[in-house]
């Protein structure tokens, strides 16, 4: 079998394609920057290297990565951030034997960037929260003060070119219009790139996954974030398989046949109480909760590596719903972060400690221990309370 390259190997996403590749046999190198890392204490990778850092030595990170895969003869990479994703298709000149799992950079860029996303999904009857779009802080085309808060401060893009460095950013919060302007000013995230400002949405966040062919969809699966960190909205810690909703699933398509999708990626809802939908955003790479959608039936890993091997795929029709998946470090964050909210209630910090002692053992699995393969959780678990000490 062909052997792959996974990157960024500290990611939780980057442990599920190891353990589901590895689990069918695949030979497998991961790899990130530090001197070891997640992914790399799985019994499945069968060798971990480190490479320089892609924010900032990225002609380093692609000379190394590209005289790696000459010398050892691989010829596929899985990258599993938006970064490396980038850094990889930008510099495919100098990559010309690898094989990446991406369609063209431009259709890429067409749904990572969620300034262009957020366009095209309206252009495309795709419910969004109510934006405005902004090219400069200096240009805004209302006035904070009349603004309905909080309100949600976007940058187009996860990561950007500033200064000579690459920088990670976040999305953020502003309970007022002081806020709100301190944050326009001090975040350099919102001076290196277009951005939006979004009115909150409450609700809970609902996800469609999918992989395509070259513009051909082969699988679709869902999930319910039930609890995020932090758990106002956040990365999941504890989410579950369910049917896809079949307006999701409008939505989905819409969106990726428009651009003929190659891949994988995931379309992120967020969906009020009464069940209407708002667009989120794209991960057009692997996503945190991958290994739910592996446990319940759907390996997207594998059957991305098949397709990247040529072989046909039979369309995936049906999956087990109800599948639970804890990353439980994850969920103690989010525990901890609920106690000590001023926000909640009495009662609502009792009902989070009772939902996090007694979660539904039948079906629920953990996404970093299992016994299987204790290696990542131990590693996990050091580095945890190595954090927590400093």
């Amino acid at each position: 079998m062909k052997p792959v390259l996974i990157l960024d190997a500290n990611q939780r996403s980057a442990l599920a394609v190891t353990r589901s590749l590895g689990g069918h046999g695949v030979p497998l190198i991961t790899a990130d920057e530090t001197p070891t890392a997640l992914a790399g204490r799985s019994r499945y990778s069968k060798r971990y290297i480190s490479y320089p850092s892609p924010r900032l030595h990225t002609d380093h990170f692609i000379s190394v990565i590209a005289e790696f895969c000459k010398k050892e003869n691989i010829n596929i990479i899985f990258p599993m951030t938006e970064l490396t994703t980038n850094l990889l298709l930008k510099h495919q000149g100098q990559l010309p034997d690898i094989i990446l799992p991406f369609p063209e950079m431009r259709n890429v860029d067409v749904l990572a960037d969620k300034y262009s996303l957020m366009q095209l999904a309206e252009s495309l009857n795709v419910p969004i929260p109510k934006t405005w779009y902004v090219n400069s802080p200096d240009l805004l085309p209302v006035q904070l003060d009349g603004m309905n808060y909080p309100l949600v401060l976007k940058p187009g893009k996860s990561w950007l070119e500033y200064q000579g460095e690459w920088l990670h950013t976040t999305v953020r919060f502003a309970e007022n219009a002081s806020e709100a302007a301190s944050i326009l000013e001090q975040d350099p995230a919102f001076r290196a790139h277009s951005f939006m400002l979004q009115e909150s949405v409450p609700g809970k966040g609902e996800g469609v996954f999918a992989l395509y062919d070259h513009g051909k969809a082969l699988a679709f699966f869902a999930h319910k974030r039930l609890r995020e960190k932090p758990p106002r909205g956040g990365v999941s810690v504890l989410s579950e398989s369910s049917n896809i909703d079949p307006e999701l699933l409008t939505y989905t398509r819409a969106l990726l046949d428009h651009v003929g999708w190659h891949g994988i990626a995931m379309v992120e809802f967020r969906v009020e109480e009464g069940g209407k939908p708002y667009l989120m955003e794209i991960n057009t790479r692997f996503w945190g909760s991958l290994q739910l959608a592996v446990d319940a039936g759907v390996d997207f890993p594998w059957l991305l590596y098949q397709i990247v091997c040529g072989e046909k795929i039979t369309p995936i029709e049906s999956y087990k719903t109800g599948q639970r998946l804890r990353w439980i470090l994850g969920d103690l964050d989010s525990l901890y972060l609920t106690l000590r909210d001023k926000e909640f209630s009495f009662m609502d910090k009792i009902g989070a400690i009772h939902k996090f002692l007694w979660p539904r053992p039948f079906k629920t699995r953990h996404e970093v221990n299992r016994l299987c393969d204790l290696g990542p959780f131990w590693w996990e678990l050091k580095q945890y309370l190595k954090d927590l000490k400093s």
